[in-house]
């Protein structure tokens, strides 16, 4: 379908949802590394996040572009000098396209004048000791922080950052590109190596491109990734600094790699990547991860769906409007519910403390699909149940869909 210079808010719904995957048909068989490839390819990071109370971030999206898949594949794919995916600060911490390790080196380079207080302080401070540390790396490594540490204080009057003096060097160091990702342990700890031998030779042999052609890359793979988007929207997908997007984008302009147009509605102007494609219909039913891309961009996700979204993780809980760890349902091309979910995984239940209907869905359909997405879920993470929700407004309807 050709795709016309003024888009409908529809139709920027449905160029976006085909540039994520969420058009394409899920494999007939077990997903492979071919199928990781091509939403690796699609999305060009996935945002790592600690918390595990359904599954870990980066598991997520490819699970809702790909269905349920093999849980060791995504490790395989982001470990080992074949890998595809290195762990670097791309939208924030992610499993990066290891073809855009050199598009990132200048994030690297500014480590010095960046990176978190804490890091700089150690570096300017303490010198000697951030050699020592990368000396125990490349001796000794992989290594953890934790198998690296020495006699130093440990400050634990903020809870998440009680990190020793060492573990500031290593991340330091990790910052600037000289030591890397191994992978991650049980413990979610990154597991600290030499980029020489953790990623792939064509990598590390590749010469640092000109300032310009890295933004410009990293610029296209977020309109690719996007299909249509605002300026921001392009800057905010790698945090990209204002001054570097715009001659970026109208680089790729001139090459013909974006077009503008208008969305209406929007208040920016727009641009399509020229391999962006508009569909007749998105026929998705899949639960999305408060850290997918596809709604990384708040204000993105409200112009496109008409959904007000906010992660309520850190809002005390008798504050909070939807749950915990909310997860929006996409039906079709619409998200049409929100719910609250919890892999309680000694009893082999997925709980759902809440299940809420967006304005305008049909009740008893969209009721019915999450019903089918839950029990696939459960599946994938190897749960046996999935228990009755709790409360909201879709909690009665959900309950006899599951029942």
């Amino acid at each position: 379908m050709s795709i016309p210079d003024t888009l409908t808010v529809a139709q920027a719904r449905r160029i976006t949802l085909a540039a994520q995957g969420f058009a394409d048909p899920r494999p007939a068989g077990v997903p492979d590394a071919r199928h990781a490839r091509k939403v690796i390819g699609r999305l060009g990071q996935l945002q790592i996040d600690s918390v595990n109370i359904l599954a870990r971030a980066h598991y997520l999206p490819m699970y809702s572009r790909l269905g349920p898949y093999p849980h060791d594949l995504l490790t395989r794919v982001s470990t080992g000098q074949n890998r595809d995916l290195f762990e670097y600060w791309g939208h924030e911490a992610a499993l990066v396209d290891v073809r855009l390790h050199q598009h990132l080196r200048w994030r690297m380079a500014l480590a010095d004048d960046k990176a978190w207080g804490n890091m700089r302080k150690v570096v300017r401070e303490q010198p000697e000791l951030v050699a020592w540390i990368l000396d125990e790396v490349r001796d000794k490594g992989p290594l953890t922080a934790r198998q690296i540490e020495h006699d130093v204080p440990v400050e634990k009057n903020h809870w998440g950052w009680n990190w020793s003096v060492a573990k500031q060097a290593l991340e330091y160091l990790f910052w600037a590109g000289r030591v890397t990702a191994s992978h991650r342990n049980s413990q979610f700890e990154r597991v600290y190596d030499l980029p020489t031998r953790a990623l792939p030779r064509f990598v590390t042999e590749t010469a640092d491109p000109p300032l310009p052609e890295s933004y410009r890359a990293l610029v296209e793979v977020a309109a690719r990734a996007l299909g249509v988007a605002a300026e921001p929207e392009l800057r905010d997908y790698f945090r990209l600094p204002v001054e570097a997007t715009k001659p970026a984008i109208a680089a790729l302009v001139a090459e013909g790699v974006l077009t503008p147009v208008t969305v209406e509605g929007w208040k920016k102007p727009a641009w399509l990547h020229v391999d962006a494609r508009l569909p007749r219909w998105v026929r998705a039913s899949t639960l999305v991860s408060p850290f997918d891309p596809l709604i990384w961009e708040r204000g993105r996700t409200e112009r496109l769906f008409d959904f007000r979204y906010r992660l309520e993780i850190y809002t005390p809980a008798p504050k909070r409007v939807h749950g915990y760890y909310v997860l929006p349902f996409l039906h079709g091309d619409r998200l049409t519910a929100r719910v609250d979910l919890k892999a309680d995984r000694a009893a082999g239940v997925l709980r759902v403390p809440a299940a809420w209907l967006e304005p305008g869905a049909d009740p008893g359909e969209t009721a019915v699909a999450l019903a089918a997405e839950l029990r696939r879920m459960a599946g994938w993470l190897g749960l046996t149940e999935v228990a009755l929700p709790d409360r909201g407004d879709l909690a009665p309807e959900l309950s006899r869909a599951l029942g």
